[in-house]
């Protein structure tokens, strides 16, 4: 157990507020430590992460993220997976070039996001928000 998170199970944040984005910077440091996850690569998923609370919060109206370990067999991992049910991203193919930011977060964009994570999956429809997840691996 790391300050009150329990590690064996996946963890929940509500994402909907400034507060919440902390919390889930916070959140994903401790189970990043946890993994044995470097300085560089904490930091790297710790800037992923707030990026996409930040775009849950703001584009997608609210919503939830869920931080658990993974194991491949060969290395521990954290998955992050945010969904929202928000209005979905209506050009996916622009929002995932980079440089594009419709500005207010780091200015990373979706495409920042991914490049600071070893694996990136996006689902999004104007009918069912957007689900993007998220995995960075210990090296």
């Amino acid at each position: 157990m790391t300050a009150g998170i329990d590690l064996g199970h996946p963890q929940a944040q509500a994402i909907r507020s400034d507060e919440d984005v902390v919390r889930v910077r916070q959140l994903v440091r401790a189970v990043a430590v946890a993994v044995k996850l470097s300085l560089v690569d904490q930091t790297k998923v710790v800037t992923a992460a707030s990026e996409l609370a930040r775009n849950t919060l703001v584009y997608g109206g609210g919503g939830a993220v869920e931080v658990t370990i993974v194991d491949n067999g060969r290395r521990k991992g954290v998955r992050i997976v945010f969904a929202d049910s928000g209005p979905g991203i209506p050009d996916l193919d622009l929002a995932l070039t980079d440089g594009y930011t419709t500005g207010g977060g780091l200015g990373l964009g979706l495409s920042g996001a991914r490049r600071l994570v070893d694996e990136f999956g996006i689902e999004t429809s104007a009918a069912t928000g957007t689900r993007i997840t998220v995995t960075k691996w210990s090296r």
